[in-house]
């Protein structure tokens, strides 16, 4: 409703400016500040003022009156409040608000047409996903559920690195120790078997006798120059030990989860000949020239002092390479791509681009979204010595706060539910992993943030919690009142959309309420075109306070006739769009808590 209402404002103010014969670009169209009595608000009066000669309150006064709500969908009365025009919704704009937040797909915007392949985590396959890197996955899968949300056809793929040093390193030492020569594994999983391995392998080579140490690195390079001919059985090698890891850390993922349409193997770009192809058209370049045997590509053009090396003086190409492949190939299969990145491959990134553009593309079909890290407090998790923290202690500690605390609450009776030992272990898990990927999505992705166990999971503050602890209260009142599941078909007198309207709603909680759900669309919107999750996160907390507001002052099971059927529905709205707007954050919304 809310996009509606503004295209319908821009219309309005057009027609009335045109009709006075003041230009109409630039309409300063906002949302007004706070304790402002109106939905809508337009500064356009401090740039014509001049134009006109007078003070903006006029020229505020003046268009105000110039515009005939008549004809332009939900806009009701506008009028001037010092240098300001606000606008105020008609009633259809509430109704139909009541009508549309109810249905399970209230949020989706319309098909936009346009395919964009969103790439995220694709961290080395060398051992479990560590917490550091936890904000990628995070922050990615919101990213592509965002999209998705406004109406792109989104393809979520991991990008997994098969080929080069790392990959050689970890395959030789995989096929040269034995299990007597490792520790136990910390997990009975895949990658925490085999990461054993690849620890060997590294101390091994950082503290071997030089001679020793010469004859493995041939070894190693026997491997990479082998995945770079396209020799089959050195793939079949590399492989076994990518798999078993790339299986364990998958687990991982799906925890949070984070589930991708598509791994892309970075030795499909070595096997199809187009990392070659690569090579020889950069050659040909005029940025292309050699460096100590290498080639390497002169970027001061895009203001980059240092060359990007895209051939080694052997012959073998570097990930670099096989990545401008692989965002060829992107180019070939969507409109558009989004990567997210860590803060430390911000060089890289412009490297690329620039080398995209040498190449003939348009770099600007691909935008890459930079993350800070995700710092744990001091003692806030015991560190196994050697390995760090990894996302699956996160989880299981969060899990196990989280238990503690739903426990907690039943103990003191805050909540008083009958609820089984498989209901605690089920809501454990939804505040739990809720409350990791809501702190985390919630801040801007380009600030570092500290998890703080107190502040993520308090159900009291702006938490995952506390938004979900909204849903279940409204699931609550829901289910006492006979109204139907969520996601259900079920009639209900009481909330039907075809009979209940917004009229009964008078009170300023109840406009409040409703004007926040108007505006979820408007958020779907703005976020994806930002490629800012943590709007959707902040706008969760925003309807969880006007909600509670409501709760607080509009009672509902013990009202009577047409305002119990309208508070009803508004219950059931916000229950929807609570549920629709935690989903795109990865969030659960429980029913009970």
């Amino acid at each position: 409703m809310f996009l509606a209402l503004r295209r319908a404002v821009e219309a309005a103010l057009s027609d009335a400016l045109g009709d006075l014969g003041l230009p109409t670009a630039d309409l300063g169209i906002e949302e007004p500040p706070e304790g402002v009595d109106a939905v809508l608000a337009s500064s356009v009066a401090f740039r014509l003022a001049g134009e006109r000669g007078t003070a903006p309150p006029a020229v505020a006064a003046e268009i105000a009156a110039a515009v005939d709500p008549a004809g332009y969908e939900y806009v009701g009365d506008v009028e001037a409040a010092g240098p300001y025009v606000n606008i105020h919704p008609a009633d259809a704009y509430y109704d139909d608000t009541l009508a549309a937040a109810r249905d399970p797909e209230y949020g989706r915007l319309d098909d936009r047409g346009e395919s964009v392949v969103v790439e995220h985590t694709s961290a080395n396959p060398t051992g479990p996903v560590h917490v550091g890197r936890a904000r990628n996955p995070i922050v990615g899968d919101a990213i592509a559920n965002v999209l998705d949300a406004a109406g792109y056809a989104v393809a979520r793929h991991y990008y997994v690195n098969d080929a080069g040093r790392q990959m050689a390193v970890f395959t030789w030492a995989y096929e040269t120790f034995g299990e007597n020569e490792l520790p136990e594994p910390e997990r009975d999983r895949a990658d925490y078997d085999l990461v054993r391995y690849y620890q060997k392998g590294n101390a091994f080579l950082e503290t071997a006798a030089e001679a020793e140490r010469e004859a493995v690195e041939a070894e190693i390079e026997s491997i990479m120059r082998g995945l770079e001919a396209g020799d089959e059985e050195t793939y079949e090698r590399v492989g076994a030990v990518v798999d078993g890891v790339l299986g364990g850390m998958r687990a991982s993922l799906g925890r949070l989860p984070a589930e991708f349409d598509r791994f892309v193997r970075e030795t499909r770009f070595l096997r199809d000949g187009s990392a070659a192809a690569v090579v020889e058209r950069l050659r040909e370049s005029d940025h292309a020239e050699r460096e100590d045997g290498a080639w390497v590509l002169d970027l001061a053009d895009w203001g980059i002092e240092k060359p990007f090396v895209f051939l080694r003086s052997d012959g073998t190409t570097l990930y670099t390479t096989r990545d401008l492949a692989h965002h060829e190939w992107k180019f070939a299969n969507f409109d558009r791509a989004v990567t997210v990145l860590g803060e430390d491959q911000k060089l890289h990134a412009d490297q690329l681009a620039a080398a995209l553009e040498i190449l003939g593309n348009d770099a600007g079909r691909l935008t890459s979204t930079f993350y800070s890290w995700v710092n744990l407090p001091e003692g806030g998790m015991s560190t196994r010595e050697g390995t760090g923290v990894d996302l699956d202690d996160l989880l299981d500690e969060s899990i196990r706060r989280a238990r503690e605390e739903v426990e907690s609450r039943l103990d003191t009776r805050i909540r008083d539910d009958d609820l089984t030992d498989e209901d605690v272990e089920r809501i454990a898990r939804q505040v739990g992993i809720g409350a990791v990927r809501y702190d985390v999505v919630s801040k801007q992705p380009a600030k570092a943030i500290t998890f703080e166990w107190d502040r993520a999971l308090d159900f009291e503050a702006q938490s995952a919690p506390y938004v979900q602890y909204v849903h279940a209260r409204c699931c609550g009142i829901l289910d006492e009142a006979g109204a139907p599941s969520e996601g259900t078909d079920a009639p209900s007198t009481e909330t039907d959309a075809g009979t209940v309207g917004a009229n009964a709603l008078g009170t300023p909680e109840e406009r409040a309420l409703l004007a926040v759900l108007a505006r979820y669309p408007a958020v779907v919107e703005h976020a994806a075109a930002e490629l800012a999750p943590h709007r959707v996160a902040t706008y969760t907390r925003e309807l969880s306070e006007a909600f509670n507001a409501f709760y607080r002052e509009c009672p509902v099971l013990s009202a009577e006739g047409e305002t119990r059927r309208a508070r009803l529905a508004l219950v059931a709205a916000a229950r929807t769009t609570v549920a629709n707007a935690l989903s795109l954050l990865g969030v659960a919304a429980p029913e009970s808590m």
